[in-house]
């Protein structure tokens, strides 16, 4: 599937041809840069990688200046110089031998050439870590009634033991721990606003992650395309 990365800018609110408020997170999704293919012949499978982001070529492991190098992206003059800048982050999406076609490394990815308004799409990223949280919060729980003589009992999560078979806490037992800080995807999400010369892509209601984060937006792989 088409896709591309972006950074959450942060929500707001459009009103529609109808005069409705709908709100939206806004996406920098600008600085798309195709970085290198996948091939069948070479990889076993085809795909586009994709680069996003901006940092000091000197920041780069051995590996990624190794990759970036062979696909013309950087020269050795950006190695030994401390100014140079290229991509911070690589993704791959997976796509047709025929749609990675029509790429080339080097090529600048706009959005429009992927999304168009009202089309669904897929969102990954990061959700908010929340450190340590209780069950009432990690797991939806109701806790205890505030009433009959209810003694600082109000939001455990009840028994976790069994009788004498097992004897044991089951595994996946719902319980306090850490919650959030996971891979999450929201899909068929709307695309309410393209902007080319921005960079921005609107997408309507909430997503993943914090604003900063970065996410893939890939086409709904739930959509059904006649």
């Amino acid at each position: 599937m088409k896709g591309i990365l972006g950074k959450k800018l942060g929500m707001t609110s459009v009103y529609n041809e109808q005069g409705n408020q709908v709100a939206v997170t806004a996406l920098d999704v600008g600085g798309n840069v195709v970085v290198g293919k996948r091939t069948m012949a070479r990889d076993g499978y085809t795909a586009l990688i994709v680069g996003f982001g901006s940092q000091k070529v000197h920041r780069l492991n051995q590996p990624e200046a190794g990759f970036l190098k062979k696909q013309g992206l950087i020269s050795k003059a950006d190695l030994e110089s401390t100014e140079a800048t290229t991509v911070r982050q690589l993704c791959e999406f997976r796509m047709s031998e025929t749609d990675l076609s029509t790429f080339t490394v080097g090529q600048a990815i706009k959005p429009s050439a992927l999304f168009k308004v009202g089309e669904k799409i897929d969102i990954s990223g990061d959700s908010k870590g929340r450190g340590f949280t209780g069950v009432m919060k990690r797991h939806n729980f109701s806790g205890a009634k505030a009433t009959h003589g209810v003694h600082e009992y109000f939001r455990h999560g009840g028994s976790i033991g069994t009788s004498t078979y097992p004897a044991r806490v089951r595994k996946n037992k719902k319980m306090a721990g850490q919650y959030g800080d996971t891979r999450v995807t929201v899909q068929n999400l709307s695309v309410v606003g393209v902007m080319d010369d921005e960079g921005v892509l609107l997408v309507r209601g909430a997503i993943p992650g914090a604003t900063g984060g970065v996410l893939e937006v890939k086409q709904g792989v739930k959509v059904r395309r006649d």
